[in-house]
């Protein structure tokens, strides 16, 4: 640029004023050949690059070009530019290089970050990124590639060797594990995470202490982000997973079944034996006829070959109330579209309490899909509920308002009734 000189002098201007109009002009120069440079690979180089890789229809192309990682590799351009001209300031050229050098190392570094970030997303097209996740590995890589680049960019600005600011680091590796504890938690919790098999994304888990019941969506090196089932976010600790306990329901999703596991209270005061007209009654029940038959004839040959006087209900076997209600149950859920026949289905009695007698009902749905299950199971209890007094139970609850009204009315009544006929 040497011509720029002669230029001026050749102006008969003072020389002063040519050191300075040089300097001023030889700068702007170099900013619009750096504008030009940089139009040229964004709006020309960047656009062909982009229209090559979408008509080729590269399996990733889209994610690379998302990433935009050629657009930020493109800002090394202006950095390579000055770096060339630099010998035009020597006063300055020293300075202009460890800038231009400064520059280029980072934008290096955004550029490898950004192509990390692609090979993430490029392997979680894979299903086995939802089994062995890699974005915590690729964050450790970053924090030691961002690392490596800081401090050549520091010895590069200082024009120390690097090896001389990494003695110095090693003095403070105390400060650093202090710095990073959290990550270093989050690495050792992500390798134990993966190697065990313990949390997948995509994977329903409960966590009560932080507020989690949802899916993962996300684990990373610090955090595993659960999305619950109002649609909020929890952010839980990766080493959390590790230190505390939790509920995967992985297993219940894999099964094929979900588990219904929920009791009927029973009024003990309403169980009884049956009489002939109940009998008569449930054998004309579907899911009941063939069990009636059966017990009954079981009943009759106990008590006549022991000779029990049946005359006394106490004496020998008899069906009751809620006896066959129970079969009942079993029987409706074995012919239950709903229920999956191949996993346990039980209907137990559970310990009396101030309660009544616990009726519990222990199936799985055949779908483990939530809204399925909880369609499936308030259908089951709507139909027990709702065919329990026709066994001559009543399903126990605690008394109401409306209970307590009911009987001053019925009690007050029985007063007037009772003065009148005085």
């Amino acid at each position: 640029m040497q011509f720029i000189n002669n230029l001026l002098l050749d102006m008969e201007l003072d020389p002063k004023l040519v050191e300075y109009l040089s300097i001023i002009i030889k700068t702007l120069l170099i900013g619009l050949i750096c504008i030009v440079a940089n139009f040229i690979s964004k709006k020309i180089v960047i656009r062909l690059i982009t229209r090559i890789v979408t008509n080729s229809k590269i399996k990733w192309g889209q994610i690379i070009l998302e990433r935009e990682v050629f657009r930020k590799l493109s800002h090394i351009v202006p950095a390579v530019i000055i770096y060339s001209f630099s010998s035009t300031f020597p006063t300055y050229q020293s300075t202009i290089e460890k800038l231009a050098i400064a520059y280029t190392i980072i934008v290096g570094l955004v550029f490898i970050r950004s192509l990390l970030n692609v090979c993430n997303d490029i392997y979680q097209t894979f299903e086995i990124s939802k089994v062995k996740p890699i974005k915590g590995y690729i964050q450790v890589v970053n924090i030691i590639i961002m690392t490596l680049g800081f401090i050549l960019v520091i010895s590069n600005l200082m024009g120390k060797s690097p090896l001389i600011l990494l003695s110095g680091i090693g003095a403070l590796s105390a400060v650093l594990m202090l710095v990073f504890k959290d990550s270093l938690l989050g690495l050792v919790a992500g390798i134990q995470l993966t190697s065990n098999d313990m949390v997948r994304v995509g994977d329903w888990i409960e966590m009560p202490k932080y507020g989690a019941d949802g899916d993962v969506i996300d684990i990373s090196l610090n955090t595993v982000q659960v999305q619950n089932g109002d649609k909020t976010i929890t952010m839980i600790p990766s080493y959390a997973l590790i230190s505390d306990s939790f509920r995967n329901w992985r297993g219940m999703q894999g099964s094929g079944g979900r588990r219904i596991k929920r009791s009927l209270y029973i009024d003990t005061s309403s169980i009884t034996f049956c009489t002939e007209e109940m009998i008569e009654k449930f054998i004309k029940v579907h899911y009941l006829s063939d069990y009636i038959i059966q017990k009954e004839r079981e009943i009759t040959e106990y008590n006549t070959k022991n000779e029990i006087d049946r005359n006394n209900p106490v004496n020998g076997r008899a069906l009751t109330n809620i006896g066959v209600f129970r079969a009942y149950i079993s029987n409706y859920l074995k012919n239950h579209d709903g229920i999956n026949q191949d996993m346990p289905l039980i209907v137990r009695q559970l310990a009396h309490s101030e309660y009544g007698l616990p009726l519990e009902i222990y199936v799985f749905t055949n779908s483990v899909q939530w809204a399925v299950y909880e369609s499936v199971q308030s259908d089951i209890f709507d139909h027990l509920f709702a065919v329990a007094p026709e066994f001559g139970l009543r399903v126990f609850q605690n008394p109401s308002g409306a209970d307590v009204r009911k009987m001053a009315e019925e009690s007050s009544n029985k007063a007037l009734s009772g003065e009148r006929s005085y």
